[in-house]
């Protein structure tokens, strides 16, 4: 009998021993699902990320290649100013100048829709509402004329390159006239 105890003693033991490693793998199982759910999860965060870095370069190379000609453009337009300035100021009727005015409009022809192809467009808000994201106030007149606050007149014109604003108008806005007060004649 006594083997038969030490036997049973000696089964319980290996049973419990093969519980106790069971129960011991089983933790073990569930710490590595564990970690590979960490590790899928961050594997997801990986890729999210990079797609967005990707999403951000793409859209950094777009920016570049429709603004590289920003600087560029902001210089030549002094040169527009110029040329429309020089076409204001002669006389069109001089049959002196004529030559030379035919060959500033073509120049300027030219030179505006060379701009035009590199989507750069210009601002003439003449007789439009004024709005302060594309325009700049450089005075204000009182007009009876046309309603209060439109552009009476441009002093130079304003330029977008691809809907971003390189210039802004400078512009005369109108106000509204003030009204007149009676005068009292104290002579009366």
């Amino acid at each position: 009998m006594a083997d038969e105890q030490t036997l049973d003693s000696q089964n319980q033991d290996a049973g419990s021993a093969a519980q106790a490693q069971g129960d011991d793998l089983g933790a073990r199982v569930q710490v590595l699902e564990e970690q590979l759910a960490a590790a899928q999860d961050q594997g997801l965060r990986v890729a999210a990320d990079l797609q967005n870095i990707r999403r951000r370069a793409d859209q950094d190379v777009e920016k570049a290649h429709k603004f590289a000609l920003e600087k560029f453009a902001g210089d030549l337009l002094p040169i527009i100013d110029s040329l429309e300035r020089g076409l204001d100021l002669s006389n069109p009727d001089d049959e002196n100048i004529r030559p030379m005015r035919e060959g500033i409009e073509l120049t300027l022809k030219m030179f505006q829709d060379t701009l035009k192809r590199y989507q750069l467009e210009a601002i003439d808000p003449h007789g439009e509402p004024f709005n302060a994201a594309l325009h700049q106030a450089m005075a204000m007149q009182e007009s009876a004329d046309v309603e209060p606050n439109s552009v009476l007149k441009v002093f130079q014109k304003g330029y977008q390159l691809h809907g971003r604003l390189l210039r802004p108008a400078m512009v005369v806005v109108s106000k509204a006239v003030a009204p007149v007060s009676p005068t009292i004649d104290e002579q009366a």
